[in-house]
C-alpha cells in the first residue's frame, strides 16, 4: 500500500482543531500531536501513490491553520 508520513507545523494553539480536520480527510489513516520541531504527524495511505500525493497537496497543505509540511514517502520493501 502506498504510504507517506506528513510532518506538520500548525498555527500556535491550532493543533487540536487541525487534528479533527485531518481525521475527516479521506486517506488519512492516523494523526498524532507531537512535541518537537513539528506539531502533528499524519500517516497517509491509499491504493495508489497518486491518491496519496493528491491528499497531501490538495487537502492537507491547503488547510488554513497549516503553516508548513514535510512529507516522507515510505519506500516499498
Amino acid at each position: 500500500m502506498p504510504m507517506a508520513f506528513v510532518l506538520i507545523n500548525a498555527d500556535l494553539g491550532a493543533e487540536e482543531e487541525l487534528v479533527k480536520e485531518l481525521r475527516g480527510i479521506e486517506n488519512v489513516k492516523e494523526v498524532y500531536v507531537v512535541y518537537g520541531v513539528y506539531d502533528i504527524v499524519a500517516k497517509i495511505g491509499s491504493d495508489t501513490m497518486e491518491k496519496v500525493k493528491e491528499t497531501i497537496t490538495w487537502k492537507i497543505r491547503r488547510l488554513d491553520k497549516v503553516r508548513s509540511t514535510l512529507t516522507m514517502i515510505v519506500v516499498e520493501t
